[in-house]
């Protein structure tokens, strides 16, 4: 874990979400520890996923709550104003829109998606594709952080942050090959 936050380090991320949806707390913390000291702040932003009452132990940047964890509000009480808060936004089902009052939630981005199938995240959600990006983003309007996440790759994202995202998240793209941080510098040389 410390060589690869190290790898990345070096590689240049500057903000990366720990996800361990099956870990034990004390899993959590060491892995969270070990990526926080391979990933030095303030140069590296790290957000941990679910877990908004372990930020603080860790060091962390933020923290990504969905449906089922505690709540956006929630997670700002327990972070604190300084620190960042992400959430799902939508599309909402059945009607594509986000997620009824979620974007009066107080938190710094909201995440789209699926953009593309995946296999990353398990969900019954049906892919939006570049056209479902466009449509969040008229309705979020041009001044909310939108991050768009499911399936998106090299060869779709430049599609993807034209289509209105702020930001792309990506993992299986990346984390699934042999060297994630020369993959990492590809994407970052390719999409400028």
């Amino acid at each position: 874990m410390h060589r690869l936050g190290s790898e990345l380090a070096r590689a240049g991320v500057t903000l990366l979400e720990y996800r361990n949806k099956t870990g034990s707390v004390e899993e959590i913390l060491g892995d969270a520890r070990i990526l926080r000291q391979a990933l030095p702040a303030p140069k590296i932003k790290l957000i941990l996923d679910d877990r908004a009452d372990l930020v603080e132990q860790v060091g962390f940047d933020g923290v990504h709550v969905d449906a089922g964890d505690v709540s956006p509000q929630e997670a700002r009480r327990l972070i604190g104003p300084e620190r960042i808060v992400g959430t799902f936004g939508g599309p909402f089902e059945p009607t594509g829109r986000f997620v009824p009052g979620v974007l009066e939630a107080p938190v710094d981005y909201w995440a789209v998606g699926p953009v593309f199938s995946t296999e990353t995240k398990q969900t019954s959600k049906a892919p939006i594709g570049a056209e479902g990006v466009r449509q969040m983003r008229v309705l979020a309007g041009p001044e909310r952080i939108l991050t768009a996440a499911g399936g998106i790759t090299l060869e779709t994202a430049s599609a993807v942050l034209a289509a209105g995202a702020s930001a792309i998240a990506v993992s299986a793209a990346i984390f699934r090959r042999d060297d994630p941080a020369a993959e990492y510098r590809r994407w970052v040389e390719t999409l400028g």
